[in-house]
């Protein structure tokens, strides 16, 4: 009894293996676009934090540092930024020592962002205009926009698409095979880009011109494609 159930369950296997997929010649390639871009968007990213006894009091102060920043720039007649506020949190301050925890009010945060045009002429006085605004520091960054990355996707997954067919067929060609179909295409997840950043903080009334010139970023398209013969 022992032996046939021992066989039945390899017959079933068998059969659930051979339904999956039969054995077909395949020919499975790579396809890879690569574009060089210049940053078209420049990004200061500022973090506020605020520690007060009452909740009251550090939201107050929070949000009183974020309205200094939003008149220093509108006083510096800026021309084409946004300013982004997200990540706002408030949490209770725990500090621990010698492996002990205690509560000492509140922690209130808030990040910021000085979105603009990589070229404009204005990156200067958003310097000018955060360091006016208070002792904050931040971190300037170029990237490329996502209405960019948007518009050039279909033209990365056409060439991607193109250069993994060109590699089957160099492949049919070498190996003497007259004609090759294509069986299934698969899509790799948009390959993630990784900003340089410059750390600058505010110096009182001492400041430099920014002399940053950004380096163009690599965006990059895969496909995987499968061919039968």
């Amino acid at each position: 009894m022992k032996y046939i159930l021992t066989l039945a369950l390899l017959l079933t296997s068998y059969l659930g293996f051979s339904q999956e997929e039969p054995m077909i010649p395949l020919i499975e390639v790579e396809g890879v676009s690569i574009r060089k871009v210049a940053p078209d968007e420049a990004v200061f990213s500022i973090a506020l934090e605020e520690k007060s006894m009452k909740v009251v009091t550090a939201v107050e102060v929070l949000n009183q540092k974020t309205k200094n920043l939003a008149d220093a720039l509108k006083k510096s007649k800026i021309k084409d930024y946004r300013l982004i506020a997200d990540n706002y949190a408030v949490d209770i301050n725990r500090i621990y020592r010698s492996g002990v925890s205690r509560d000492s009010g509140y922690i209130a945060r808030q990040g910021l962002r000085i979105v603009t045009d990589s070229k404009n002429e204005d990156l200067q006085k958003i310097v000018e205009a955060i360091q006016s605004a208070g002792d904050m520091s931040f971190n300037l960054y170029f990237q490329v926009s996502e209405a960019t990355k948007n518009s050039l996707e279909d033209i990365l997954l056409i060439e991607a698409l193109r250069n993994a067919e060109s590699r089957a067929e160099l492949i049919a060609e070498t190996l003497g095979i007259r004609s090759i179909k294509v069986h299934r295409v698969s899509l790799s997840a948009p390959q993630p880009v990784y900003q340089k950043m410059e750390m600058m903080r505010s110096m009182g009334n001492d400041s430099s011109d920014v002399m940053i010139a950004p380096g163009d970023e690599t965006l990059m398209r895969k496909v995987f494609v499968k061919y039968t013969y």
